[in-house]
């Protein structure tokens, strides 16, 4: 349900950084969010250098944008995107100061995965279950 986008420049994460990077962010939306981990998506995109700029001058920060259904509480929408850019600087390595995470939300009526139109928060198991 959730697509995290994480955007750099080329190489800035290896493939066993994206790989840890994926595992912990299904994990911490899971946890916050209470929905099983196989619903999140990660997405990886690498733009060449000079492709992100920073106050007007190339750079190279770790962007994650992130699509969730609204109706979760303020707080925890705060606390997953606080524990997703420090889980980013500790797996990346990278200073908190080039991380960015912004969460982004719209109702779940206006998504559709599988076919179906997606749950509302907190009704995801009749969802699964038909």
């Amino acid at each position: 349900m959730p697509v995290y986008t994480c955007t750099t420049t080329t190489g800035t994460l290896t493939a066993d950084v994206k790989s840890a990077l994926a595992r912990e962010l299904s994990r911490i939306h899971a946890e916050i969010n209470h929905v099983p981990s196989t619903y999140v998506n990660v997405v990886f995109h690498e733009l060449p250098h000079g492709g992100i700029y920073t106050d007007g001058v190339p750079a190279d920060p770790v962007l994650v944008n992130s699509w969730v259904r609204s109706g979760h509480p303020l707080d925890e929408t705060t606390r997953l995107a606080t524990e997703i850019a420090s889980a980013v600087s500790r797996i990346a390595n990278i200073d908190a100061a080039r991380v960015l995470v912004v969460i982004q939300n719209s109702p779940a009526s206006g998504a559709v995965e599988g076919g179906r139109v997606l749950p509302e928060p907190g009704q995801e198991q009749a969802w699964v279950c038909h």
